[in-house]
C-alpha cells in the first residue's frame, strides 16, 4: 500500500457497497424524527416573548410621561427666550392686545408706527407649535406692574405654562416656567 497510491484505494464498487452498507445500517440503528417544533417549545417562545413585552410596557410607559413633561419645559423656555428677546426690541412683554404668544410669530398692528419697526421677529422658528405634547395651548398672563404682593423683585413679569396632561389650570400637574 505504500508503494503506489493506486494500490491503497479500494476498487469502486467496494466503495459503493462499503458506503452503501454504512448508511442502511445507520439508518436503521437510529428513528428518524420528524422535521419542526413540538407544541410545547412555540408555547414556550410565545411566553419568552410575552414575558420581554410585559417588561417593555413596565419600563418604557413612565419614560414617555417623563420625555412629554421634559419636552414641554424646554418649550416653555424656548418660548421665554423668545418674549425676553421681544421685550428688547420692543421694550415690553407682548400683550393681549397685540396678540400674546402670536405676536412672537406674527406682527402685530401697532398704533405707533415706530413700534412697528422695531419689531424684528418672528421671535419663533416659523411654523413652531405653541401646543404642549398633551394637545393643549401653553398660557401666557402678562402681570400688573403693582399686581401680586407675593411676586418678588427677581420674579418674571409673567406666567408662562402648560396645564399639562390634564388639562386644568392650578393643578398639581401643570408645568411652569421659572419654577423648579
Amino acid at each position: 500500500c505504500w508503494s503506489s497510491v493506486e494500490s491503497c484505494l479500494l476498487p469502486p464498487v467496494a466503495l459503493g457497497h462499503f458506503i452503501k452498507l454504512s448508511f442502511t445500517e445507520h439508518s436503521k440503528r437510529l428513528p428518524r424524527r420528524a422535521a419542526g417544533f413540538t407544541l410545547i417549545e412555540i408555547l414556550l417562545v410565545i411566553v419568552v416573548i410575552l414575558m420581554l413585552a410585559a417588561a417593555m410596557v413596565v419600563f418604557v410607559l413612565p419614560q414617555q410621561k417623563g420625555a412629554e413633561k421634559n419636552t414641554t419645559k424646554l418649550m416653555l423656555a424656548q418660548v421665554a427666550t423668545a418674549l425676553d428677546t421681544y421685550r428688547l426690541n420692543l421694550g415690553h412683554y407682548p400683550t393681549e392686545q397685540e396678540g400674546g404668544l402670536d405676536a412672537l410669530s406674527k406682527k402685530p398692528t401697532f398704533e405707533n408706527e415706530r413700534m412697528g419697526e422695531k419689531w424684528q421677529g418672528p421671535y419663533i422658528k416659523p411654523g413652531t407649535s405653541l401646543d404642549d405634547p398633551w394637545g393643549f395651548k401653553l398660557r401666557y398672563e402678562l402681570i400688573a406692574a403693582g399686581g401680586d404682593g407675593d411676586a418678588g423683585a427677581s420674579a418674571l413679569p409673567y406666567k408662562l405654562f402648560s396645564v399639562g396632561p390634564d388639562g386644568q389650570p392650578d393643578t398639581d400637574d401643570d408645568i411652569k416656567h421659572g419654577a423648579e
